[in-house]
């Protein structure tokens, strides 16, 4: 199944000018298999996730992409913000308490310079990303982003086999345009949030690209 692990939609994420449906109907076009809505810091009521599914029969998945002092994480089983939730050790207590998983979105951000303009610029990004607290907890390392430059897709996945984490794709959809950029290809069937959340446990994915937006 090919499921984009990772989009935003108006109005719960500021910046996307995309709308559920929008979404949901690109997707399908682009032969895609189900969504996941990651909003920023924001909730999809879980049973409002649901009702769009149905309203178009397809998988929608609620999650979540929450800004921590690490980076971003695209996370799974979670229903409601919890003050405190944007440190990295107090979201890390909450999804293991709740059974649910977690993927570091988008590693180049914040640690690959826009130009290497030095021979080392590469080699000491990658140092300091290696370092991240927030690899030690996650399912996977999101290694293709929809929105990121082959260089940058490239970075991240440097990063992701260092740790030896599994690799996920998701388009980080914002407007029409991107919607099935990529995807994550799983070897089950995932017919919902708890599929999703112990597929990603297992490591039986793969990150494919589709195509440019």
């Amino acid at each position: 199944m090919l499921i984009d692990l990772h989009t935003h939609t108006d109005p719960l994420s500021h910046d996307s000018a995309l709308t559920p449906d929008a979404l949901v109907e690109a997707a399908k076009k682009a032969g895609l298999d189900g969504v996941c809505l990651t909003e920023h810091d924001f909730f999809w009521e879980h049973e409002k996730a649901a009702e769009l599914g149905r309203r178009h029969d397809f998988t929608v998945i609620p999650g979540i992409e929450v800004n921590t002092e690490h980076g971003h994480v695209v996370v799974f089983g979670l229903e409601k913000f919890v003050y405190g939730m944007h440190r990295l050790g107090e979201l890390v207590g909450m999804v293991e308490a709740a059974g649910g998983a977690m993927i570091a979105a988008h590693p180049y951000r914040r640690q690959l310079p826009f130009e290497l303009t030095r021979e080392g610029d590469w080699s000491e990004a990658l140092e300091r990303a290696n370092g991240n607290e927030a690899y030690r907890h996650v399912q996977a390392i999101e290694t293709l982003n929809g929105r990121g430059t082959e260089r940058q897709n490239a970075f991240s996945a440097a990063v992701c086999e260092r740790h030896g984490l599994a690799q996920a794709a998701g388009s980080d959809a914002h407007s029409v345009v991107d919607v099935g950029t990529c995807a994550t290809e799983f070897e089950a069937r995932i017919g919902g949030l708890d599929d999703l959340i112990a597929e990603l446990k297992t490591g039986r994915f793969r990150p494919l690209w589709l195509r440019s937006a």
